[in-house]
């Protein structure tokens, strides 16, 4: 089964975008949320996460940090396994 994805951004983000579009080149789905003047959302993000920057990516209900975090998954191979459901080795 697929994971679910869940990502925070904020309007006018590079990282943002390029974390997006990454997730559209995979083809994954994904729950976007928009945090841009919501200072509730971008609390809890502090909260759950430990970082006040965006994009905050979710997989599977786990934070796994922002654009270079994701960058990184896909570099060493290892997103698709958790894109899949699957947890890396």
């Amino acid at each position: 089964m697929p994971a679910q994805v869940k990502i925070y951004t904020r309007d006018y983000c590079g990282y943002c975008t390029a974390a997006l579009r990454l997730l559209d080149q995979k083809g994954v789905a994904y729950e976007h949320v928009n945090a841009t003047g919501d200072p509730k959302t971008r609390t809890w993000l502090v909260e759950a996460t430990g970082r006040s920057t965006v994009p905050q990516i979710f997989i599977d209900g786990k934070p796994i940090g922002g654009y270079d975090d994701l960058n990184a998954l896909e570099r060493r191979g290892e997103l698709d396994k958790l894109l899949a459901g699957t947890p890396p080795t």
